[in-house]
């Protein structure tokens, strides 16, 4: 048997839906309220994923993982977990990026919507900025988080839900 679902040794299966689902990469992520508003509006089920246990709502319709304190532990939880259509929130680019090759849509809690057209040049400029901080370079890191960019996330989600909606498989004719 499983363990319970903030167990990081058994993660659970992905319960079984029609539409799509909203993963949250959880960790210091500002938004978590705001994507639980509107998951409750579309009626979508929501994976909140973190490293340890973090409070979610008492919802049947969020589901919560603790996926251990290893490096990337939580972005691979969700990465395994995704599948087409999926909505993914994340600001780690690495994660957007293995989530948009999956078929989801990503999207950071800044409102930035990334696109299998924006992906590798992102993905560039983080390492390029990783590498110019390992070698030593005094570089700015994102600026604070602002009411506009809860406002441009909020407008975001509703955008990448209507998007999942459109593209997610539509249940077959029943006999």
């Amino acid at each position: 048997m499983n363990g319970p679902p903030d167990s990081p040794a058994t993660p659970p299966e992905t319960p079984a839906t029609e539409g799509p689902r909203i993963y949250v990469d959880a960790d210091a992520c500002p938004v978590k309220d705001e994507v639980f508003k509107v998951a409750a509006r579309h009626a979508l089920p929501v994976t909140v994923v973190a490293a340890g246990f973090l409070r979610v709502p008492s919802d049947p319709s969020i589901e919560r993982i603790a996926a251990g304190a290893g490096m990337d532990a939580a972005d691979d939880v969700i990465a395994s977990r995704v599948k087409p259509a999926d909505i993914v929130v994340t600001q780690d680019i690495p994660l957007a990026s293995r989530s948009i090759k999956a078929g989801a849509i990503a999207v950071a809690p800044n409102g930035r919507l990334f696109t299998e057209a924006d992906i590798g040049m992102a993905l560039a400029v983080r390492n390029l900025m990783t590498d110019l901080r390992s070698a030593g370079e005094q570089t700015s890191g994102p600026r604070p988080f602002s009411p506009r960019d809860r406002s441009a996330f909020l407008q975001a989600l509703e955008q990448a839900v209507r998007r999942a909606r459109r593209a997610a498989p539509q249940p077959g004719p029943r006999s």
